[in-house]
Order: C-alpha cells, then sequence, then structure tokens
C-alpha cells in the first residue's frame, strides 16, 4: 500500500524540496535585514510573533502546525512530505541565517538593503522553483488558496490574492509595519514569472524532465 504523499517520491525530489525550502528560510532572513517589506506570509507571521512574543522560528510552526490540522481535515491530498519540511526547516533556517547575517554585516544604508532585497528575490524565484517543481506537497499556507480554489468559482490567482492581501493586512495591524513594503508589493505581484522561468530553466532540468 502506497499513502498519497509517497506517489511521487524519490531521493532526487527530496533533495530539490529540502534545499528549496532550506534557502526560502535564507530568503526570509534577507528580507527581513533589508527591511524593504517581507512576501504577506512572513509579514503575518512577523506580526503573531509580536503579539505573543515568540521568536520568528517559534511562531512559523505553530501557526503552520494550525493550519496543516485544518488543512488535513478539508482536503489532504495537497499535503506531503515537503509540507513537513516546510513545518520544521523554514522557521529555523530564517532566526539561524538572520543572525548569522546580523552578526556580518549591518544594513543601515539605503544601497545595502536594496543589494539584500535582489539577493533575497533572487534566491526565492530559485528556491520556489526546486520545491515546487520536486512535487512532494505544498506548505499548508500555499494548500489554502489551492483549497479555495477548489471550493468557490474563482480562479487560483484571486484566492492567493485574497490570501496574500489579508495576511499583509493583519501583520501590519499586529505591529509587523516593517515587514510591509516594496518588497511585499514585488514578491506578491512580480514572483511568478520568474519563479516559472527558473522552473523551466533550473529546476525541471535538474529533475530530469521538460514537464513536471
Amino acid at each position: 500500500m502506497k499513502f498519497w504523499f509517497m506517489e511521487k517520491f524519490s531521493l532526487r525530489r527530496l533533495a530539490m524540496s529540502f534545499v528549496g525550502t532550506a534557502f526560502l528560510g535564507v530568503v526570509v532572513a534577507l528580507l527581513r535585514k533589508a527591511e524593504l517589506g517581507t512576501d504577506p506570509w512572513t509579514a503575518f507571521v512577523v506580526g503573531m510573533a509580536d503579539v505573543f512574543h515568540f521568536r520568528y522560528g517559534i511562531m512559523y510552526p505553530v501557526i503552520m502546525g494550525v493550519l496543516i490540522v485544518i488543512v488535513f481535515i478539508v482536503d489532504k491530498h495537497y499535503l506531503g512530505i515537503a509540507t513537513v519540511i516546510n513545518l520544521f526547516i523554514v522557521g529555523t533556517v530564517a532566526d539561524f541565517a538572520k543572525g548569522g547575517l546580523d552578526g556580518l554585516f549591518s544594513a543601515d544604508t539605503l544601497p545595502v538593503r536594496i543589494a539584500c532585497l535582489a539577493a533575497a528575490l533572487l534566491i526565492f524565484c530559485v528556491a520556489s522553483s526546486l520545491y515546487i517543481t520536486a512535487d512532494l506537497g505544498v506548505s499548508s499556507y500555499d494548500a489554502i488558496a489551492l483549497i479555495m480554489k477548489d471550493k468557490l468559482p474563482v480562479q487560483f490567482r484571486w484566492c492567493r490574492i485574497f490570501t496574500d492581501a489579508m495576511c499583509t493586512l493583519i501583520g501590519f495591524l499586529c505591529g509587523a509595519r516593517a515587514e510591509v513594503g516594496i518588497g511585499t508589493v514585488i514578491t506578491a505581484l512580480l514572483m511568478g514569472p520568474f519563479t516559472q522561468f527558473c522552473c523551466v530553466h533550473i529546476a525541471q532540468p535538474l529533475l530530469g524532465e521538460k514537464n513536471v
């Protein structure tokens, strides 16, 4: 008997999922270092962390864990090994990388902050392409918009815009004002095409498949 989350399993897919997810944690650290706005989900988690006085690395798996339970009840087929990797890796790597970056340099000038933002966006596209192409499940946050698309007569992009907008608003209201900025707009609206480019030209060749 093969469980639903093992249908596409391979060591190469697992490695791509793990590496991609780990580098998403580095992206979070760079975006927070730049202080020009993070992705909507990070803004939400940072806001919640401020409210409950937790570190990002603690708050992230707590919220993700709650969402995993909800997704499992509603539509578990979006969950997989990558969901578990995401649960434990992103927050931990983000905290560790942020501490390392803080020890290496200060981002108190605009050119340095822009450089951090640019590096974050580049890594974000490549890391996301690895994680998506591996196709071993999605994060519980990503699953929410996918389930909305399945249950409602609305296109996925509008469901995702809604979830991103809600996360940004809640994060901002909860105190994560430094996490809302130009970086938030870029990650929410412009990263899709660049991530798709990386999927086709980087991730899919690594997997050894032209169409995944």
